[in-house]
């Protein structure tokens, strides 16, 4: 029981994400002042991605990573 409750919460989160950031899609209006990176920012988003977008990117991985560990601890007999 306890394996379902955190698969759905990863699938709550992962949901959250996906919605919170399907409005931020595009590039800045022209003339809008240019986004400084945030320090935790990893630099591997693409050319031209909107401001914040490698933090998505690490928040959208943890959600995955939260939603495979439920996986697993799903699948496995250690608390039957």
């Amino acid at each position: 029981m306890r394996a379902r409750r955190t698969a759905v919460a990863a699938a709550a989160l992962l949901v959250g994400l996906t919605a919170g950031c399907a409005g931020h899609a595009g590039t800045a209006p022209k003339g809008a002042p240019s986004a400084t990176p945030s320090a935790s920012s990893s630099g591997s988003a693409p050319a031209g991605a909107p401001s914040g977008y490698a933090d998505m990117e690490k928040k959208v991985d943890a959600a995955e990573s939260a939603a495979a560990a439920a996986d697993r601890d799903a699948a496995s007999d250690d608390d039957r």
